[in-house]
């Protein structure tokens, strides 16, 4: 008798799986793996549909320029001011205007909490219609030495501090810009302690001076400056003024600010602008004007101490200047 003996990798034909079931198998893998390719590449179109869509608010600006706000100098030129950026989310360059249009606008939410009276999460578009929108010249001094002088619109930031209601033990104000990995590559690095925070105590953010951004040059600001809002402090270094803010929180507690926290010795929580004290690795006696190139003495409290000195009366043993 002739024996067969299968070796174990070999199975009887009537096992095999017929060929129309394997053949049909085939096809549809080959179907899923087209879906899973269109469906990520549908998703990334959709990303980016998202980020290149105008902004909805354009029509609000220009807005009315308050006169109480003049400036010592000519105005920047846009293309300088909008082309000329710390925006450390996308990277370290100053010129980050293409890499930061990758940032979604629309939906955008702030959160407001802590210790308010009632927590809220407003819409973008709604808080611009709750606001009354302005114009504002103002100077920027960076903590790198330069300096630029902007058109800002917004509104002011008392205005937002009274839509929040804070409860009277809220001495400070914590504010939180967006993490978004997948669109700010600059996020995904451990170099700094994500999201960009920054704070302020409640009288500094109810100054008159204080400003929340919406527009720039008579039109939505740009998303490199910081879209859709962001705060100026002009009396302040320019890495006070956070971009892209998600939420706004009250609290009792001082806020540590990223750049504090990555590097306390060299930035510290005040940060108002004193020609006296230098940067431990420059001198902040004097700054170059951006749009000229010219130099020009840097002013105490960045020439804003009518509107500002009074907040610091008393706290003479701080280190108001880092």
């Amino acid at each position: 008798m002739h024996v067969i003996r299968r070796r174990g990798w070999e199975i009887p034909e009537s096992q095999a799986t017929p060929e129309h079931i394997y053949l049909s198998r085939r096809a549809l893998l080959s179907g899923v793996g087209a879906l899973a390719a269109s469906t990520a590449i549908a998703g990334a179109a959709h990303a980016q549909r998202v980020a290149d869509a105008p902004d909805p608010s354009a029509s609000l600006y220009p807005v009315k320029r308050n006169e109480k706000y003049t400036l010592d100098r000519e105005l920047t030129p846009e293309k300088i001011a909008t082309n000329y950026n710390n925006f450390y989310e996308f990277g370290f360059d100053k010129g980050i205007a293409r890499e930061a249009q990758a940032l979604p606008i629309r939906p955008w939410t702030v959160k407001l909490d802590g210790m308010v009276e009632q927590e809220m999460t407003v819409d973008i578009d709604d808080l611009l219609r709750k606001m009354p929108l302005e114009e504002r010249l103002y100077r920027m001094r960076c903590v790198e030495a330069w300096s630029m002088a902007v058109p800002w619109s917004g509104f002011p930031m008392a205005k937002l501090v009274e839509l929040a209601k804070p409860l009277s033990s809220a001495k400070y104000v914590r504010m939180e810009t967006f993490l978004n990995r997948r669109v700010a590559p600059g996020q995904g690095m451990p170099l700094y302690p994500w999201p960009y925070v920054e704070g302020m105590t409640v009288a500094e953010a109810m100054n008159d001076l204080a400003f929340m951004v919406t527009g720039i040059y008579g039109k939505p600001v740009p998303k490199q400056n910081g879209a859709p809002l962001r705060i100026v402090m002009p009396w302040k270094y320019g890495f006070k003024s956070i971009k892209s803010i998600v939420r706004v929180t009250f609290t009792d507690k001082r806020p540590v600010g990223l750049w504090e926290a990555a590097q306390g010795r060299e930035y510290g929580f005040w940060a108002n602008v004193n020609p006296e004290v230098s940067h431990p690795r420059w001198s902040q006696a004097s700054e170059e004007d951006i749009g000229t190139g010219q130099r020009r003495p840097t002013l105490l409290f960045n020439g804003y101490g009518e509107f500002v000195a009074d907040l610091y009366k008393g706290l003479e043993n701080e280190p108001l200047y880092m």
